[in-house]
């Protein structure tokens, strides 16, 4: 009887179907790609404006707290991510966005206060970027970073993020509404939409165990904060290091970074994983 439970078990096992993979060479895979469309078509003024996937455009100004960055590679190729500006002189975003297993940053120019990536707005240069010490390139955890600039000043469509306190601390945020904002697709193939501005998008957040029952426990750990890819609407190619932001009481607070999606592209209907801010709260404070 024992014999006969374990073999029943093995074919269990192997029936199961594989944990979805995530990307996790970003550059290679999807950034500088990424970074040649969008500079080609602005170039071609014929933006697509491919952003977050199921959005909406987003004015100039309604997520001043949003930094585009390109990415100097010390290859000499160019990528692309988002970041959240979180004080006059620090900004986090994905630690892959800095280094990712096959490639390394040299540069960053931060774009503040632009719709676009590749001109306008506020535009300063660094290398000044620390990644979590304990960031897993082969897992994506723990993959957030802080950049520095010379000061920026705030204005309308440049102003920072504000920084889970108190009771929100302690908060897991499953079952509430978030947005994303960023300068990734809005679909899955490079045509997108006849506009020029970022996207944004609401969506919901999940709880952990529905998030590591697709992508493994591996990838979602408790410092992962995951959203609900329902209806299809999330974040996408070039979202990478961008801002989720949860509202309350008026105020809104970087409660993600945008981290990782499936493999299989955004509209698949799967869930985006993301650096969960609370649990490097500590870490990103002693930074700033």
């Amino acid at each position: 009887m024992k014999l006969l439970l374990l073999v029943a078990g093995l074919a269990l096992v192997s029936a199961r179907a594989p944990f979805e993979p995530i990307s996790i060479d970003y550059h290679a895979d999807i950034g500088i790609t990424e970074a040649t469309r969008i500079r080609n078509a602005e170039a071609a003024q014929d933006f697509d404006g491919g952003r977050i996937v199921g959005g909406q455009v987003a004015r100039l100004g309604a997520h001043p707290h949003l930094g585009g960055l390109v990415i100097a590679l010390t290859t000499g190729q160019t990528s692309v991510c988002g970041s959240s500006l979180l004080s006059n002189t620090r900004l986090v975003t994905a630690a892959h966005c800095w280094r990712s297993r096959s490639f390394q940053g040299r540069q960053i120019t931060v774009v503040l206060g632009s719709t676009r990536l590749f001109s306008g707005g506020h535009r300063v240069n660094t290398n000044n970027v620390q990644m979590h010490g304990s960031y897993n390139m082969n897992t994506l955890v723990n993959d957030v970073a802080i950049i520095t600039i010379p000061r920026v000043a705030y204005n309308n469509n440049i102003r920072n993020i504000a920084l889970p306190t108190g009771l929100l601390l302690n908060f897991n945020y499953a079952g509430e509404r978030a947005v994303a904002a960023g300068f990734g697709r809005s679909s899955d193939s490079a045509a997108g939409n006849n506009n020029q501005d970022q996207r944004q998008v609401t969506l919901t957040v999940i709880e952990n165990f529905e998030c590591a029952n697709i992508y493994g426990t591996s990838s979602v750990v408790g410092s992962t904060l995951c959203t609900s890819g329902q209806g299809r609407v999330g974040v996408c190619v070039g979202d990478s290091g961008g801002p989720l932001v949860f509202t309350f009481s008026g105020v809104r607070y970087l409660i993600g970074v945008t981290s990782f999606v499936s493999t299989r592209g955004c509209e698949v209907g799967l869930p985006a994983g993301y650096a969960r801010v609370t649990s490097f709260a500590s870490w990103i404070r002693a930074r700033l």
